[in-house]
């Protein structure tokens, strides 16, 4: 029996990638909020983080506040490789694990500006927002279809990548493939000891100076700082 789901999804079927490469039976994840109105011009695309899946921002989602489901429609596309949408876990061999192709960021938006135009029949967007991976996303959006998009709101996030982001990111990425399970390029199982030295690596860029000087995982209900590095 196949497992509910919270979310639709859109099959853009075989799609040409910015390096030029064809993915076959692109699937796209999506989950919508609130009701379209007559004018189909409220509607909000909200798009996922690095790593996120829908269910990881929807909290953000709720009457009174910014992205409030009672005056808008909301979509959240969930960013290919995040497990729902075509991703390297279930694609089809012999393009699978570490033969999935890329996916840019330009891919992302195209097909998810697909999903917007050709499923949902929205030409106009109120905004295109997100935080971190999703607010280059945002800018994508702006950039790419500027007579769309009326607005664009970015939380932690850049148009490009930075070098010093680059370097960042290298280093989480050789935590991860340090740990002896990743083999051949994919891990043959869990990488607990790197997903461990991941987290230390990236608590100290994913929160701020305040947070630690303030000892505010106290308030999360952590007794100790070794505490809060070991369960988060």
């Amino acid at each position: 029996m196949k497992a509910e789901t919270d979310y639709q999804v859109f099959d853009a079927g075989n799609v040409v990638l910015q390096s030029g490469l064809t993915y076959r039976g692109a699937s796209l994840a999506y989950k919508t909020y609130g009701e379209l109105n007559a004018e189909r011009d409220n509607a909000i695309v909200f798009c996922t983080p690095f790593g996120a899946q829908h269910t990881d921002i929807e909290f953000m989602i709720a009457p009174g506040l910014a992205l409030d489901p009672t005056k808008y429609f909301i979509v959240i596309p969930n960013m290919f490789g995040n497990g729902l949408s075509s991703s390297p876990s279930n694609t089809p061999p012999p393009f699978d694990r570490q033969r999935y192709p890329h996916f840019t960021i330009y891919d992302n938006v195209t097909i998810q500006h697909r999903l917007v135009t050709e499923a949902l029949e929205v030409q106009k967007l109120r905004l295109a927002c997100g935080f971190s991976m999703g607010a280059i996303q945002a800018y994508h959006w702006g950039a790419l279809f500027p007579d769309m998009v009326e607005r664009i709101g970015v939380v932690c996030g850049a148009a490009r990548v930075s070098p010093h982001n680059f370097v960042f990111l290298e280093g989480v990425k050789a935590a991860l493939t340090a740990d002896a399970n990743y083999q051949d390029g994919w891990f043959a199982a869990k990488p607990d000891r790197g997903l461990r030295a991941m987290g230390r690596v990236y608590a100290g860029w994913a929160l701020s100076q305040a947070f630690y000087r303030e000892a505010v995982w106290r308030d999360l209900g952590f007794s100790s700082l070794e505490d809060f590095l070991v369960v988060s």
